[in-house]
């Protein structure tokens, strides 16, 4: 008996680092000794992997046991290693070839029979494997999809610790070859756990809304929806994913990753090809919107709304601190969380929905019954959003309620979410054009230096805002959304450069006049 290696992955936030597993079966009094930095689920991984290898028909050695995680200055929680763990000790003691347990990747939990567990965090483990040079990876055959969605790499799924090392004792050496699991009928197909999917053409009588849906969409924008119950609000919101262009190859694998790292990947569908949809409940914690935990630091949801929308319903309902805590991602496209055990960042680029009652009562307001709320109790309930965090909002639109004679004329110029996105699709597509060559893919992520150096407009185009900036109408960070919405204008019309028609339409968008 001697020392056996392996390999497994310890995930920290959504990036995954190379984990070198030693198992020694040695002279000594009888025990098992784990050691790196490991937590608490980790420490009883030698209860799990005793009893796993004893219940598949192995013996288990009568000797000491030191098992040793590399590097051990990075500390390493959760169970993903119990597998990696099991086939180094059954390789220290002789019962399998050392030199073929040492290229593989070895990701799983076991359970006391043997049988290996689905675990959180494959995707982004097994893309770290393949940054590090390997060409196979151990799975749960439940996270075989997820995994073989990482090109160049063989997945091998395996339901027992026996199976396993019987295969390992083999001669041949059976696995998926890479994207197979991912191209199964309905891996990443459309959702049809609806019987009817949202659209925009759901939504009638406010026209002016669903522009406003059109051009944040077009140019990643934030929005802002103000307005008494049932003007549409919350259907609007839930329909801007379906105006968003699908996610490409990298952005589909990056919003998986953070997805399979929460552990809310839809059965069957490993690979999210749509921008996601978040709308966490007035009640949300600080750390279930940015991110946290006492122990494993899990994404919050900021970032699982990477790349999509998140929907703050009822916005003032919403703590202070919770609210303002979204202003340092909006700017950085990523949150940085903070814990005695080391920082993890998630990356956190997403379009910020708002929408609002205006004022606390929420109770429709008519000549016959009008609201009783008092200008002083609304101004101090829409107070709750603060100046920085409205400032940070492109788009605001006021909804007001829609007569039958409105809802019935409005019918003949709503138009379905497949249209609308085609447009969208158009003026990503010219802004993609402008943007070439620089890491920016819309214009809601140009950073200042650039919006006033390689994408600055003309005098006559700007001269509007110049006025508001004067006046203190405009921000200088108000300034900078107004220009961005600007370019977005003049995209989706298919203007070269944004002219004064434009800045004066997004100045109206970003004052919420319009």
């Amino acid at each position: 008996m001697a020392v056996a290696r392996t390999r497994c992955v310890a995930l920290v936030g959504v990036s995954g680092h190379v984990i070198e597993v030693e198992a020694d079966v040695g002279h000594g009094i009888a025990g098992v000794h784990l050691i790196g930095m490991l937590d608490t689920a980790l420490s009883e991984a030698r209860d799990r992997v005793r009893s796993a290898i004893i219940n598949s028909r192995y013996p288990w050695p009568d000797a000491r046991v030191t098992v040793s995680l590399f590097p051990a200055s990075l500390p390493k929680r959760g169970s993903l290693f119990d597998l990696a763990i099991a086939v180094a000790l059954i390789g220290a003691a002789g019962l399998i070839p050392k030199e073929r347990i040492a290229p593989p990747f070895f990701l799983g939990e076991l359970g006391l029979d043997g049988s290996v567990r689905p675990v959180r965090g494959v995707l982004p483990a097994v893309l770290a494997a393949v940054e590090a040079g390997a060409e196979c990876v151990v799975v749960p055959h439940a996270n075989a999809a997820e995994a073989s969605l990482v090109p160049g790499i063989s997945v091998v799924p395996v339901l027992t610790l026996a199976e396993l090392v019987d295969s390992l004792r083999g001669d041949d050496w059976p696995g998926l070859t890479a994207g197979q699991a991912a191209q199964e009928p309905g891996s990443t197909g459309p959702d049809t756990s609806e019987s009817r999917p949202l659209d925009l053409s759901d939504v009638a009588g406010q026209a002016m809304a669903r522009r406003a849906l059109e051009v944040c969409a077009a140019g990643g924008h934030n929005l802002w929806m103000l307005g008494q119950p049932g003007t549409g609000k919350t259907m609007l919101a839930e329909r801007l994913p379906t105006l968003l262009p699908p996610l490409d190859r990298d952005q589909a694998l990056e919003v998986t990753a953070i997805h399979s790292v929460a552990g809310i990947l839809p059965p069957g569908r490993p690979l999210l090809r749509r921008a996601p949809f978040m709308a966490p409940h007035h009640t949300a914690t600080i750390a279930a919107i940015v991110g946290g935990g006492s122990g494993v630091i899990r994404p919050g949801a900021v970032s699982l709304a990477h790349r999509g929308v998140l929907f703050l319903d009822e916005a003032p309902e919403f703590p202070a601190r919770v609210l303002d805590s979204l202003r340092q991602p909006l700017e950085s496209g990523q949150v940085m969380v903070s814990r005695a055990a080391g920082t993890v960042t998630f990356p956190a680029r997403f379009m910020l929905v708002l929408a609002a009652n205006p004022c606390p009562c929420a109770q429709p307001s008519t000549a016959e019954s009008p609201c009783q709320c008092t200008p002083l109790q609304r101004r101090r309930y829409l107070a709750r959003l603060s100046g920085p965090l409205v400032d940070r909002i492109d788009v605001k639109v006021k909804l007001t309620r829609s007569t039958r004679r409105e809802l019935l004329s409005d019918r003949q110029f709503i138009e379905p979410s497949a249209v609308v996105a085609k447009r969208v699709a158009l003026a990503r597509e010219r802004a993609l054009e402008r943007l070439a060559g620089t890491p920016w893919r819309c214009n809601a992520e140009i950073p200042t230096a650039a919006l006033h150096a390689d994408y600055r407009l003309p005098a006559s185009a700007m001269s509007p805002l110049y006025r508001c900036l004067d006046t203190g109408e405009l921000s200088a960070r108000g300034l900078d959304r107004v220009i961005r919405l600007a370019w977005t204008l003049a995209d989706l019309i298919g203007k070269g450069e944004p002219s004064l028609q434009e800045t004066n339409a997004a100045l109206c968008l970003w004052l919420g006049t319009e």
